[in-house]
């Protein structure tokens, strides 16, 4: 765990300011979730909640589905990190954040189709830190909130199939019912 040399105190309340610096650094907002954890050092963890982190076995099992099917490399992610992945290796992307594009298509509940989209002849890259580029962004979308996008990867410069459009658009609906439930 990295100090960070600051310190805040409990109010009466059994309050604590997180600082803004952290919450941005951490891309924490108001009425984020957090999940608390402790171990036996004494330590108290917060943790962005994820709720369809839950569903990352699940996830991966769709991924890998869609992989199959039309040969693409396929990542599911929730709100911020890859939580799923099949066609590219766990490592290079395991837990990396989304790019600043992708969050802004998930917070406008947009989704991507390369070629296709009223300014969609850029490649976008969904993944900070990897030279990957999507062919295709739906947000997954579970009781009227963002929760996480399916991202089929391409190669930055041809549209990709109306099947992969398709599987992609039903696993994002599929993964937001899941979360429903």
């Amino acid at each position: 765990m990295k100090a960070t040399g600051i310190v805040r105190r409990i109010d009466d309340l059994g309050r604590v300011v997180i600082p803004k610096e952290i919450r941005r650094t951490m891309r924490l907002k108001d009425g984020d979730a957090l999940e608390i954890y402790t171990d036996s050092d004494g330590e108290v963890i917060f943790k962005k909640y994820s709720p369809i982190g839950e569903l990352s076995p699940f996830a991966g099992q769709y991924a890998e589905a869609i992989y199959k099917n039309c040969d693409l490399p396929t990542v599911i992610t929730d709100n911020d990190h890859v939580i799923a992945c099949s066609g590219v290796p766990k490592r290079e992307l395991a837990d990396r954040r989304l790019t600043p594009a992708c969050e802004e298509l998930l917070e406008n509940r947009r989704s991507f189709v390369m070629g296709r989209n009223v300014g969609s002849h850029r490649p976008i890259k969904p993944i900070e830190g990897v030279e990957r580029y999507a062919g295709i962004v739906f947000p997954i979308i579970s009781a009227g909130d963002a929760v996480g996008t399916v991202i089929i990867l391409g190669d930055g410069t041809s549209a990709p199939s109306e099947t992969a459009v398709k599987l992609a658009q039903v696993a994002a609906s599929f993964l937001g019912k899941q979360m429903e439930e």
